[in-house]
């Protein structure tokens, strides 16, 4: 098998591959469409970050793919569905960068309260401007968070250890940390907050969530930090707050459209404004979070192609049972209709082979089911479920 591994992904990444046996095209940037689907023949797994999109016109270029590891946090840069509708698993790292992001935003909040992005360039310029004015500590002060997540509440706890209280708004329930308070709408977190925190998700409803209307709302004098996605935020809208004074300061380390590769030109109504940090998209980029990324979506996608292994999938149901020692595994992925269990097990009794374990899990229009038994099943037994107008594949592990 062939592992193509796109924009700079760990190397622990590759060398769990190569371990595994399969060859690996390690790349250091993104590709675009037409430059992914020339290079996915062959291709078995694939591995991207941020800047790669998978398109359907990707997958259906990728008669080989198998998988797609987002070694990141956010998938919304794969089409899930026409990805679960060919029966390629989605696997992302929800966790492993969550650290990283939360002490950049805390860094953020603290250099922002004091004025540093503005003092540290009029000392370049060669300017000695010691002043307290617009500087402030950040102990007793507020925090908003906007998305109550892994991230947002890792960020109300740190945030806590240093002085801030903490207030938050999440469309889910969400049970608060430590001495966070929940508040009923955005509108009443803007009113309050003296910082603001966006931690919201990728999905299609958040494009457009804050614009000139929502910092209008914010606080007089209030910080902005975005580190979540690029297409919440009017930046033009923040870029007139920030020059009207009514946001005195704002750390954005996502944009709407971000270079494809390093060494290229970043545009940005945000540019050369003081007590404003820029970062390219940094928040999970540290090497201990990206050892974990390139650890954790590695292992995912070589348990489902070398086990059959789906938990975590963002796509397709969750079935992840231990492999007995000796079993043969059997992997269905099929159309969730009644009666796909009654004809595993048919097709097992007139073989006379014994189940030793089985699992099943549904997701929308697709269920997968494993099945380890005591005996191998022939390709002439194993036809009669390829043939099956509910199959979408079925793909066997032998002891």
């Amino acid at each position: 098998m062939k592992v193509l591994l796109l924009e700079n992904i760990h190397p622990v990444a590759a060398e769990a591959f190569r371990r595994a046996g399969f060859e690996v095209d390690a790349r250091a940037g993104s590709l675009s469409e037409d430059e992914l689907t020339d290079a996915l023949a062959g291709v078995s797994l694939l591995g991207i970050r941020s800047n790669t999109t998978v398109t359907p016109a990707v997958l259906e270029a990728g008669k080989d793919l198998l998988g797609v590891g987002c070694f990141c946090i956010g998938t919304n840069q794969v089409d899930l569905a026409d990805a679960a509708e060919r029966g390629v698993a989605v696997f992302n790292a929800p966790f492993s960068n969550t650290r990283s992001v939360v002490e950049l935003v805390l860094g953020e909040i603290i250099s922002l309260s004091r004025r540093l992005p503005e003092k540290n360039r009029r000392m370049h310029e060669g300017v000695w401007d010691k002043s307290a004015r617009g500087s402030h500590e950040v102990r007793g002060r507020t925090l908003g968070i906007v998305g109550y997540g892994n991230i947002g509440t890792q960020l109300s706890n740190v945030a806590e250890a240093v002085g801030l209280r903490v207030i938050f708004f999440d469309t889910a329930d969400r049970l608060a940390h430590g001495n966070a308070r929940r508040v009923g709408t955005l509108e009443e977190l803007l009113a309050a907050s003296d910082f603001v925190s966006l931690h919201v998700d990728g999905r299609p409803g958040n494009a457009g969530l804050f614009g000139a209307e929502q910092f209008a709302l914010m606080k007089p004098g209030a910080v902005f930090i975005n580190a979540s996605r690029g297409m919440v935020v009017d930046d033009a809208a923040l870029r007139a707050n920030i020059l009207s004074g009514h946001v005195s300061g704002a750390a954005i380390d996502v944009f709407p459209i971000e270079p494809k590769a390093q060494g290229d030109p970043f545009e940005s109504p945000l540019r050369d404004l003081d007590n404003v940090i820029l970062t390219p998209h940094v928040g999970g980029s540290t090497q201990e979070a990206q050892e974990e990324i390139g650890h954790f979506v590695s292992g995912k996608l070589l348990g489902f192609v070398t086990a059959g292994a789906t938990a975590l999938s963002v796509n397709l149901p969750q079935v992840a049972p231990p492999r007995p020692a000796g079993a043969f595994r059997l992997g269905y992925l099929h159309a969730n209709a009644p009666g796909v269990l009654a004809e595993i097990t048919g097709l097992l009794a007139d073989a006379g082979v014994n189940v030793t374990g089985q699992s099943l899990s549904t997701m929308g229009e697709r269920g997968y089911v494993i099945t380890d038994t005591d005996a191998v099943l022939s390709e002439e037994a194993l036809s009669v479920l390829r043939r099956s107008p509910r199959t979408v594949w079925l793909r066997a592990w032998r002891p």
